[in-house]
C-alpha cells in the first residue's frame, strides 16, 4: 500500500523520501496493530471458558486464572494500542519536519506561475490522516478476515451470517464512497475559496473600511461561506444516511448472531459459551468496516491533498537541481526573447522583449500604467519567472544560481516597500539570521546598507532604533520611512544588480536627495541599476532610457536621445501617454 503512494514524477523525490523515512514507524505500526487484533480475541476465549468451563463444574481457581490470564492479555493490548498511535504520530512529527520546509519553499518558488497558498493546509490534512483515526482503520481493516474465520470455527452458519454481513457493509461503504466522492471534492475547493477571500478582505481592512465597502464585502463572504457550508452539509448528509444504514445493519447482525447461536445451542451444535462469543466476534469481523466508512472523509480529503502536493513538487521540480557554484557577478544582465503573461491574464504583459544592461549603467524604464514596466523590473529582479525567453546574468541564465543566491547580488525594491514583522535591523539584512548569518555580520552589513540609503539617522530616531519591531506589513512606520528601509534593504550586501520600482513616490524631497545619492554610489561601485518611475526627477542622472507600450520597447537608447525624440512626437501619436513620464 505504501508504494502505491510514492509518487515517482520527477521533482516529488522528496515527497517520495519522507514517506520511505516512515516506513519503520509503519512496519511497527503494523506488527502492534496484528498483536492488537489478536488480543481483541480475548473477552471471546474468557466468555467461552467462562462459560463452558467455570460455569458448569463451579471451578472457582479456573475463574481465577482465566480472569487474570484476561487481565494480562487486556492490559497488553491497551499497551500495544497505545504505542501503535504513539508511532503514527512519530511518523506524523517526521513528515513535518522532512516536508514542511520544502513544502514553503516550493510555495513561494511557485508564486511566479500562479498562487498556491494553501498548500500547508493540504499538508496538514495528510499529517492528520497519518497520525488520526483513518490510519488506524487501515491498519485494523485487513484482520477482519481473522475474525470471520473464528466465527467460521464456531460454526459455519455463524460464519456465513458473518460473512454475508461483511460483503453488505462493504457494498454500502463502497456506495457511500462513491455518492460522497464528488460532494467532497466540491466541498474541499468552497472551503479553500472562502477562506482565502476572508484572508483578502482582512488584508485590506482598512480600504474596506475606507471606502464604505464593509457590508458588502460581509454580504459577499457569507455568501460564499454558505456555498460551502451548504456543500460541506450536502457530503455529510450523504455520508450520515450510509453511516445510519451500516450501524442499522451491524446491530441488526449482531442479534441474529446471538438469535442463531441460541438456535445451534439448543440444537446442541455449540456450547452455551458460543452465544456471546458468536455476538463479539462478529462486531469486531464488521467494526473495521464502520470506522473505516467513519473516517472515510478524512481519508478522501488526505488522498487528494498528496495528490495536490504531488503536483506542487512536480511544477517545481527545477528546485532540486544542483547547480554548480558561480563567480559573483559583475552585473551584466541581458534579456533574450522576454515574454511574461501571468496566469488569469487574456494578454501578454511583456512580449520578446529583448535589453541589455552594463555594470555601472543606469537605465529608466518610464512608459504609461500598464505598459509593462513594473512586469519588466520584477522580471530582471527574479520577482516574477518569464513565461518565454532567458534572461542572463554574466552570460548564465538566472535559473544556472540557487534563487537565494542568485537574490544576494541583486537589490529590489518594490512598488509597496513590503516589509514584514519584524525588526528594522532584520528587514534591512532579509533576515539573514534566520539562515545563520553571525549576528555581528549582519550588524556591520544592515548598519552599512541603512547609511548608503541615507536611512541610518532616520532610524536611530526610532525609540529602539535598528530594534524597533514592526508589525505585520511593516505597520509602525510611514510610507516614506517603509521605503527607505525598502530602499536600505535593496542595498545590502552591495548587490551588482540594483531594480528600484518607483523609488520616489512617498519620499519628500530629503529622501529623493537621498535616493540620488544612493543611486550615484551604487553605479560608481559598478552596479547596474533599474529605475522605473514616472516622475522625471529621479530620471535626471540615467544613462540610458527605455519606453514601454503595450508590453514592447518602443524606444530605448541614451536618455537625451529619447527624450528629444518624444519631444518630437507626432501629434496625436504620444510615444508616452499621460502619467508615463511627469516633472
Amino acid at each position: 500500500m505504501l508504494n502505491r503512494l510514492l509518487p515517482d514524477q520527477p521533482g516529488a523525490k522528496p515527497l517520495a523520501e519522507a514517506l520511505r523515512s516512515c516506513r519503520t514507524h509503519f512496519l511497527w505500526a503494523g506488527g502492534f496493530s496484528a498483536a492488537v487484533n489478536i488480543l481483541y480475541l480475548t473477552p471471546t476465549i474468557y466468555m467461552m471458558q467462562v462459560y463452558d468451563r467455570v460455569v458448569p463444574t463451579g471451578g472457582l481457581m479456573t475463574l481465577a486464572l482465566v480472569s487474570a490470564a484476561a487481565v494480562l492479555a487486556l492490559g497488553t493490548l491497551a499497551l500495544l494500542d497505545w504505542l501503535r498511535g504513539r508511532m503514527l504520530i512519530r511518523a506524523g512529527l517526521r513528515l513535518d519536519r522532512l516536508l514542511s520546509g520544502p513544502i514553503l519553499t516550493r510555495v513561494i518558488d511557485i508564486q511566479s506561475r500562479g498562487p498556491n497558498t494553501q498548500a500547508m493546509r493540504e499538508f496538514d490534512n495528510v499529517r492528520a490522516a497519518v497520525a488520526g483515526q483513518g490510519a488506524l482503520a487501515l491498519f485494523d481493516a485487513p484482520w477482519t478476515p481473522l475474525y470471520l474465520a473464528c466465527c467460521f470455527l464456531l460454526h459455519p452458519a455463524l460464519g456465513i451470517l458473518t460473512l454475508i454481513g461483511g460483503v453488505l457493509l462493504i457494498v454500502l461503504a463502497w456506495l457511500n464512497e462513491r455518492d460522497s466522492r464528488p460532494q467532497l471534492a466540491k466541498s474541499m475547493q468552497s472551503n479553500n475559496a472562502a477562506y482565502a477571500a476572508q484572508a483578502a478582505v482582512a488584508e485590506q481592512a482598512e480600504v474596506v473600511r475606507a471606502l464604505g465597502m464593509r457590508d458588502a464585502s460581509v454580504a459577499r463572504q457569507l455568501q460564499q461561506r454558505q456555498s460551502a457550508t451548504r456543500q460541506q452539509a450536502d457530503a455529510q448528509l450523504t455520508g450520515g444516511k450510509y453511516s445510519g444504514a451500516i450501524k442499522f445493519v451491524r446491530l441488526l447482525l449482531q442479534s441474529a448472531a446471538l438469535g442463531t447461536a441460541a438456535f445451534l445451542v439448543v440444537r446442541g451444535q455449540i456450547s452455551p459459551g458460543s452465544i456471546i462469543a458468536s455476538s463479539v466476534l462478529l462486531s469486531r469481523a464488521v467494526a473495521p468496516v464502520e470506522l473505516l466508512v467513519g473516517v472515510w472523509p478524512s481519508l478522501v480529503q488526505a488522498r487528494a491533498s498528496w495528490k495536490a502536493l504531488t503536483e506542487l513538487f512536480v511544477q517545481s521540480a527545477d528546485h532540486d537541481v544542483v547547480r554548480t557554484t558561480l563567480p559573483d557577478p559583475a552585473g551584466k544582465v541581458r534579456l533574450e526573447n522576454v515574454s511574461v503573461r501571468l496566469a488569469g491574464s487574456e494578454g501578454a504583459q511583456l512580449k520578446s522583449v529583448n535589453l541589455t544592461i552594463e555594470p555601472g549603467q543606469t537605465l529608466g524604464v518610464i512608459g504609461a500604467s500598464g505598459s509593462g514596466k513594473t512586469t519588466l523590473a520584477r522580471v530582471i529582479a527574479g520577482a516574477l519567472t518569464p513565461t518565454l525567453g532567458v534572461i542572463r546574468l554574466d552570460g548564465a541564465e538566472y535559473n544556472a544560481r540557487d534563487d537565494d543566491e542568485r537574490a544576494r547580488h541583486i537589490g529590489y525594491l518594490p512598488q509597496a516597500p513590503s516589509l514584514f514583522a519584524g525588526s528594522i535591523k532584520d528587514n534591512i539584512s532579509r533576515f539573514s539570521r534566520e539562515a545563520g548569518t553571525i549576528s555581528s555580520e549582519v550588524d556591520r552589513a544592515a548598519v552599512a546598507a541603512a547609511k548608503a540609503a541615507g536611512a541610518h539617522d532616520l532610524i536611530q530616531s526610532f525609540p529602539q532604533g535598528y530594534d524597533t519591531i514592526l508589525g505585520p506589513y511593516g505597520s509602525g512606520v510611514s510610507a516614506g520611512q517603509a521605503q527607505r528601509i525598502a530602499l536600505a534593504r535593496a542595498l545590502y550586501g552591495s548587490p551588482a544588480l540594483l531594480i528600484l520600482d518607483e523609488p520616489n513616490s512617498n519620499l519628500d524631497q530629503d529622501g529623493e536627495a537621498a535616493l540620488m545619492v544612493a543611486v550615484t554610489e551604487a553605479c560608481r561601485r559598478g552596479a547596474a541599476v533599474v529605475i522605473v518611475a514616472h516622475r522625471a526627477g529621479v530620471l535626471a542622472r540615467v544613462d540610458r532610457l527605455v519606453v514601454m507600450r503595450d508590453g514592447v520597447i518602443q524606444m530605448e537608447g541614451p536618455r537625451e536621445d529619447i527624450l528629444a525624440r518624444m519631444r518630437g512626437a507626432p501629434a496625436g501619436r504620444p510615444l508616452v501617454a499621460a502619467g508615463g513620464l511627469t516633472q
